[in-house]
């Protein structure tokens, strides 16, 4: 009897599975196939579990498919009848491991469910910064009423129409980013892997001329970085973009501006971003990833004044398991009907570790 396995009883209350998942899943299976719903908790944190309780290698061994938060070797390897694998979370690093890279089995992540929030949080970064919300709270820490800041020449305060966002990748978080803040009449400039539009979202075509402007390589990225008064950073961590963000690019930015991180820590040079903010260089950084998490408590980047820090919650919504699961039916529809790769969505390119 074909079987899935359905791990996702994440253990945080807001992610946790509602009981229609489970059916909605069961429904669209043929008759002959069982679900096998895991009900202990798991961890959807970062890029999924690191480790595999006995009841879910139990479960798997004779799998077919399986569903959970990252793909752990040791499952791979304790089944064999494995053909889909797909991962809750967004990140893929940990689940890139030799047996992964050396199997068939196709792989699928949930990297663009998690952009809109994703998107937002970073609206919510860009005006803290934008309309002077980090001189307020500084403010109300020491109880000082204190007008000045806001009217001296000079002063940090732009609306949206007179800045120039670089949003650093493409991908699903980096494509509702650019939608967002174009819609609200910024400039935006978006870096993309290649310089070819077939990735592109249809939805996209109409409003890229005039408003989101798409470049690519070396050059595309130091344009990015001397051209934006705002930059994010919407890409993935791979070897290529591992130490993105170091003193050399810091050097290109613009005088004042502001970065955003809602990726991966290790897209930054920690140290070369707190040289940045404390010669000036940068008015400000909003960060809701690092190297390590979590932050440890004695960090410089807590107590810095010009640093806003989430705790690796932008992606967190009530509106995920609607995505999440409308992303697994689509694609089991695909595999139940054997259609081609290339309808499915969100198949990782284990090559390219994204």
């Amino acid at each position: 009897m074909p079987r899935v396995v359905l791990d996702m009883m994440d253990r945080r209350p807001i992610w946790a599975m509602p009981l229609w998942v489970p059916e909605e899943i069961r429904s669209s299976l043929p008759g002959e196939w069982e679900l096998v719903v895991i009900d202990e908790a798991t961890d959807g944190s970062g890029d999924g579990a690191a480790r595999v309780s006995p009841a879910v290698l139990k479960a798997t061994v004779k799998a077919d498919l399986y569903f959970g938060y990252g793909i752990p070797a040791e499952l791979l390897e304790a089944s064999p009848h494995l053909r889909w694998v797909h991962s809750g979370a967004a990140g893929v690093g940990s689940s890139l491991t030799r047996s992964m890279l050396e199997s068939d089995v196709i792989f699928t992540n949930s990297a663009r469910v998690h952009a809109k929030p994703m998107a937002e949080t970073v609206l919510a970064m860009i005006l803290y910064f934008g309309r002077g919300l980090d001189l307020a709270v500084a403010n109300q820490k020491k109880s000082i009423w204190d007008t000045e800041p806001y009217y001296m020449e000079g002063a940090p305060l732009n609306e949206l129409s007179e800045l120039t966002v670089g949003v650093l990748g493409f991908g699903g978080v980096g494509y509702e980013v650019s939608l967002r803040i174009a819609g609200l009449g910024a400039r935006v400039m978006a870096l993309k892997r290649t310089p070819l539009l077939e990735d592109v979202v249809p939805t996209a075509e109409g409003i890229l001329a005039g408003t989101i402007e798409l470049l690519s390589g070396d050059e595309g990225f130091k344009t990015c970085l001397a051209q934006s008064d705002v930059v994010v950073l919407a890409m993935p961590d791979t070897p290529e973009t591992r130490g993105m963000m170091n003193r050399e690019a810091f050097s290109h930015m613009k005088q004042g501006a502001v970065l955003i991180n809602v990726a991966r820590g290790k897209l930054i040079d920690e140290e070369a971003l707190i040289d940045a903010l404390n010669t000036g260089k940068l008015r400000g950084a909003a960060l809701d990833v690092f190297q390590k998490e979590p932050l440890r408590g004695d960090h410089e980047l807590w107590g810095h004044s010009k640093v806003l820090i989430t705790p690796h919650v932008s992606a967190v919504s009530r509106g995920f398991w609607r995505r999440e699961t409308d992303l697994i039916l689509h694609n089991l529809q695909c595999y139940l009907g054997g259609s081609p790769i290339k309808e499915w969505r969100n198949v990782v390119n284990k090559v390219a570790g994204y």
